[in-house]
């Protein structure tokens, strides 16, 4: 494709592809690496290199599990690699009814359903239950399928400070009674690994009559004792009236989930646009996802080594002089100041076989780029001691501690 001189886009495909063509350059891109194999979830095999897995966002360790495995295979026997169509004229396999039973049964809902991704999870969800004349609250760092969601909703969104109660309320107060609205968060942020004010927030929105709508990709499997999330990390029971998660992260398949009232779910089958014009999950992946549930609560030795494992990685870069932010999560940003620092720590890291990546502007502000490391219950102690050692070291060659 030939770009004119003054076309927009041309510009900003350039400055974008001469970016990259600069960082390759400079042996500083690291997206997108081809990884040939995945080995027993802490490492991985990379341009023939093995090295420790600090990007991967299965926290328990699920990856690979046997059981998982074999009821993926299972279900290919019976049922093929593909469902055919969408649900709702192709209809549904046991699998996926399965699947929503499970779901609801471990949030403590009435009903679930599922989809194909977690994007289109918020984005349907939020764009089919509100609509032109209602409002949206959302936290500034909220993820971006949620903010797109909100947009495309049509409804007035109005962005709350991070994890700021007060500047909640008083956006809830700014609101026009007789009106709908929803207020809706990450449970854990993405970027920054830290935890939503459940307890304040269910106040607020019981207060001013909102709904509560919690995204829980990263949540999953690592707050609470049982691992079933945020509400049980604080010690209560359905306070979220949409409860949206992810079984593409602590859950190793692929698509979101929503749970809630009966009523809800059975609206969205029939109103959200996600579900009525997506394919279903395919066979192996609802099966995979299925028996992941059921792994969690059977091992319950995972949550409390993701635990430990979190507070040693912390602990660890913290004492050696790095700010890790507010995280209390096996998220831990490790911040490196500008983009450029950002690049070389995480080229120092990979030339010594610890695979993290740099999370820059705009994702993050300028000046608060970072590592995105994350842990999981796959990690041993020696291992994570072995990837802070290169991290320290990689942080006083640069400057940054």
């Amino acid at each position: 494709m030939d770009f004119q001189n003054d076309d927009t886009v041309g510009h900003r495909i350039k400055a974008f592809t001469d970016r990259v063509s600069m960082l390759k350059a400079n042996d500083m891109y690291f997206y997108n690496q081809p990884i040939e194999e995945i080995r027993g979830g802490a490492k991985v095999l990379v341009r023939g290199r093995e090295m420790g897995m600090y990007a991967s966002y299965s926290y328990l360790g699920l990856v690979g599990h046997p059981r998982i495995n074999e009821a993926a295979k299972k279900a290919v026997d019976k049922f093929g690699t593909g469902t055919n169509g969408v649900r709702t004229l192709a209809g549904s396999l046991t699998l996926h009814n399965e699947l929503e039973e499970t779901i609801a049964n471990f949030k403590h809902a009435e009903a679930a359903v599922t989809y194909t991704s977690g994007y289109v999870t918020n984005l349907t969800v939020v764009s089919t239950l509100m609509g032109r004349g209602d409002y949206v609250l959302s936290d500034k760092l909220n993820h971006a399928s949620i903010v797109d969601g909100c947009l495309m909703s049509g409804a007035e969104f109005r962005r709350f400070k991070h994890n700021d109660m007060e500047d909640l309320e008083h956006r809830l107060q700014q609101i026009p009674s007789g009106v709908s609205k929803l207020v809706i968060a990450d449970a854990v942020f993405s970027m920054d690994g830290d935890v939503i004010d459940l307890p304040k927030m269910v106040e607020l929105c019981k207060k001013y009559g909102a709904y509560l709508m919690m995204d829980e990709a990263h949540s999953l499997g690592v707050l609470g004792k049982t691992g079933r999330g945020i509400e049980e990390h604080f010690g209560l029971n359905d306070v979220v009236d949409i409860k949206m998660g992810t079984l593409s992260k602590t859950i190793p398949s692929v698509g979101g989930y929503v749970a809630g009232k009966k009523d809800l779910i059975n609206y969205l089958r029939h109103a959200s646009r996600a579900y009525i014009f997506s394919a279903a999950l395919p066979p192996a992946q609802a099966a995979a996802a299925n028996e992941a549930f059921k792994v969690i609560l059977d091992e319950p030795w995972r949550i409390e080594k993701l635990s430990q494992n979190t507070k040693l990685f912390i602990s660890g870069l913290k004492s050696a002089g790095f700010d890790t932010l507010l995280t209390t999560t096996a998220i831990v940003p490790v911040l490196c100041g500008s983009d450029d620092q950002a690049f070389i720590m995480t080229r120092e890291a990979q030339r010594n076989d610890v695979f993290v990546l740099p999370v820059i502007s705009p994702a993050v502000p300028e000046g608060l780029a970072r590592l995105r490391a994350t842990i999981t219950a796959a990690h041993e102690p020696s291992e994570i001691e072995r990837a802070m050692d290169v991290i320290v070291t990689a942080g006083k060659k640069i400057g940054i501690i």
